[in-house]
């Protein structure tokens, strides 16, 4: 399964600066491009329209627009060339760049806004996101008000776990962390290059140095860490770049011939609208793709104006799109947690395509009260044009506000609903001569509230975990040596069983340890995120998931080797196969390739069947809908993800004379409901993976089937 790339609310709050910042960078005594009274670079405001209508489309779920996403790196090239422009008057004017009134201008310009933004979200989210991932969201807010938020989600990206958690209301401040982490460095950068070098061609060396080394970083974090790629600022930082090094040559640009530059806009406006069309989730981007987009951008703002009537620009300075330029920041700022926090506040689920959309679009009107009410008014206070440190301290004093206004509320959290109390389900099965009717018997009980008495409680039921995990034994998606022991059970036992496979084998951990010690086995747990134990290539990000044949083939050779008394193996059997063929053709080929392995070194195999699917998120599913959980559940019939790929997996095992259990009893009702909540214990963890204290609640039914497999003594495996 892919990383967390499910959900890019990724815009830029590209600065939309005073007029007099919207000039194009030459100068002094060179023609600047066609502006309006005010010296507005029109063709930009209308480039800003255009990134800010892809974004929020985009995230709406409009499908024609899926790579609407591009608008961030569009974002990212006009921030770079009108601040760098800026600066380079400011040097050309007064012969110096005042840093302090530089970091005010940027204070002024984006927190007063982002700060009523990150409050009036924080407060969307306790009254209507629920109290599941609240403590999340008060620390996205803490970090969107630093500007430190993109590497708390690149970091967040690389959990396996997460690429089914709803994406934070706050995510969409990270492109700001990333602008404002670029500022940071360029201004000095820019600065030294002054005193260094006299010839205005020289000034870009050092930015062509940063761009290069962050673009080399972009390549290489897109193959190998796609969150960090996507979020930190190491592998953006060459975006802004381009725009910045556009404005060093941006004196030269009214010598582009008409024509040409006419083409050369219309070209660069064509790559971001492909990008825009082309592009989509399964798009390795950043990456290589990204150059479409920003090269795209850097073509437009080169020559949209110096192309004349027929030039893009006449089609960007039209007033629609002006208008919505100026207000792309707000907008951008607002469309993200309205579409969260809208749909939600509807109702789960209810209407949710439609209602996204509907929201992104309200996001317009709120934009034009908060650019006027809010923007305008302390940008250009008076009080703060004189002094540059007023300016500083009051954006000090807001992001201060935001972050404090965060820990408070994380003090007093949203309750959950919740109804009666319910059989305790680890007692319920535990002591009993039949587990397996007990556990029958409360699946037909049908919960539609939340028990009082749920153990463990929602939250660790969606964030802790087991041995396996906090140990470092279950490898994440890049790894592909396991370098701790992984050693559990009776670690002084003879016998040894190996768990092997992905994380749908280490959900069973809690059971099989208990029934390990019990006894006397070692249990070994060696799995991989995703990975298979079918020896075929699967998709990842985009590209062969290398890393887990390289584990597979090292596993395999590994557990010949220990020649245990039985290898436990699972996996989800949802995946797409890389490559041409049927998936569950090759799945099945690839399966008994494995079985055929152990059955000729005489190791015997018990396979476990992946287990029942839930209609969505589990766990967010019941906060959603603690009087409603009926809502939540999902017939057996329609459980199973790749029905073909079981069947396949079925025909493997029984053409290798392979042990096969199959979950389903064990989750589904007899008459095939299926269930969230079990007792008083919550089935699912996530999106498709069992709770931990269900798994050992179920200790008895599986040590009972286990038993009837071996035909009489676990302690005699062989």
């Amino acid at each position: 399964m892919p990383v967390l790339r499910t959900a890019r609310p990724s815009g830029s709050a590209d600065e939309a600066p005073p007029d007099t910042e919207t000039r194009e960078g030459g100068s002094p005594g060179k023609p600047a491009a066609r502006t309006d009274k005010a010296g507005l670079r029109l063709d930009i405001q209308g480039l800003r329209a255009v990134a800010v209508t892809l974004v929020a489309l985009s995230h709406a779920g409009v499908t024609q627009v899926a790579g609407g996403y591009v608008g961030v790196d569009v974002f990212f090239v006009i921030s770079g060339f009108l601040i760098t422009s800026l600066m380079l008057r400011e040097h050309a004017r007064t012969g110096r760049i005042a840093l302090g009134r530089f970091y005010a201008r940027r204070a002024l310009r984006l927190l007063p806004a982002s700060t009523l933004v990150v409050l009036a979200t924080l407060a969307g989210s306790w009254l209507f996101l629920g109290p599941l991932r609240f403590a999340d969201y008060v620390k996205d807010a803490i970090a969107s008000a630093w500007y430190v938020v993109n590497f708390r989600l690149a970091d967040a990206g690389t959990d396996y776990f997460n690429t089914d958690v709803p994406p934070s209301p706050f995510q969409h401040f990270w492109s700001l962390a990333v602008e404002e982490q670029f500022y940071l460095v360029w201004p000095v950068l820019l600065i030294v290059a002054l005193k260094l070098f006299r010839r205005r061609a020289l000034l870009g060396v050092p930015l062509l140095v940063l761009a290069a080394a962050s673009f080399a970083v972009n390549l290489h974090l897109t193959e190998t860490s796609p969150s960090w790629a996507y979020f930190a600022s190491q592998g953006r930082i060459w975006e802004l770049a381009v725009g910045a090094l556009l404005a060093l040559v941006a004196h030269r640009l009214p010598e582009i011939p008409r024509p040409v530059a006419a083409v050369v806009s219309w070209a660069g406006l064509a790559a971001i609208a492909y990008a825009a069309v082309a592009f989509d989730e399964s798009t390795r981007f950043p990456g290589y793709y990204a150059v479409v987009p920003v090269f795209g951008a850097a073509a437009v703002l080169a020559c949209g104006e110096a192309g004349g009537r027929y030039g893009a620009g006449a089609l960007l300075s039209l007033r629609p799109a002006v208008w919505v330029g100026g207000i792309s920041y707000a907008w951008y700022l607002w469309h993200w947690p309205l579409i969260l926090i809208v749909p939600a506040a509807a109702g789960f689920g209810e209407h949710e395509g439609p209602l996204r959309l509907i929201a992104a679009l309200c996001g317009i009107p709120l934009a034009w009260l908060t650019l006027h009410l809010v923007e305008n008014p302390m940008r250009f206070h008076r009080a703060f044009k004189a002094q540059a440190g007023r300016g500083l301290a009051f954006g000090l004093g807001l992001s201060a506000v935001a972050a404090l206004t965060a820990v408070v509320a994380a003090q007093f959290p949203p309750g959950l609903a919740s109804g009666s109390a319910r059989q305790n389900t680890k007692e319920a099965l535990a002591g009993v001569s039949d587990p397996q009717a007990a556990l029958n018997r409360m699946l037909e009980e049908r919960i539609e509230t939340l028990p009082s008495n749920l153990a463990p409680s929602m939250k660790d039921v969606a964030y802790k975990r087991t041995k396996v995990y906090t140990d470092d034994c279950a490898l994440t998606m890049t790894d592909t040596v396991q370098t701790q022991p992984c050693l559990y059970g009776d670690t002084d036992a003879e016998r040894t069983v190996v768990l092997f496979g992905d994380s749908h084998v280490a959900q069973w951990f809690p059971a099989l340890d208990a029934i390990a010690r019990k006894h006397n086995w070692q249990l070994y747990s060696l799995t991989k995120n995703a990975c298979k134990v079918s020896q075929i290539t699967i998709e990842y990000n985009g590209g062969p998931y290398s890393t887990c044949d390289a584990w597979r083939e090292v596993t395999l050779k590994r557990i010949l080797e220990m020649k245990p008394e039985l290898v436990i193996t699972s996996n989800s059997n949802s995946a797409k196969l890389w490559g041409e063929g049927d998936t569950a053709t090759a799945w099945g080929k690839g399966q008994a390739e494995t079985y055929r392995t152990f059955k000729e070194n005489g190791i015997p195999v018990v396979t476990l069947l992946d287990n029942p699917w839930p209609k969505n998120n589990a766990v967010d599913c019941a906060v959603a809908n603690p009087d409603d959980l009926g809502s939540c559940a999902r017939d057996r019939s329609e459980a199973d993800p790749k029905p073909d790929v079981t069947q396949a997996i079925r025909e493997a095992a029984e053409a290798e004379d392979v042990t096969v259990i199959d979950p389903y009893p064990w989750v589904c009702a007899p008459s095939g409901n299926c269930p969230i909540v079990v007792g008083n214990t919550m089935v699912y963890r996530d999106y498709g993976h069992l709770a931990d204290a269900y798994v050992e609640a179920l200790t008895p039914v599986v040590e009972r089937e286990l038993i009837r497999l071996a035909g009489k003594d676990l302690d005699k495996l062989r």
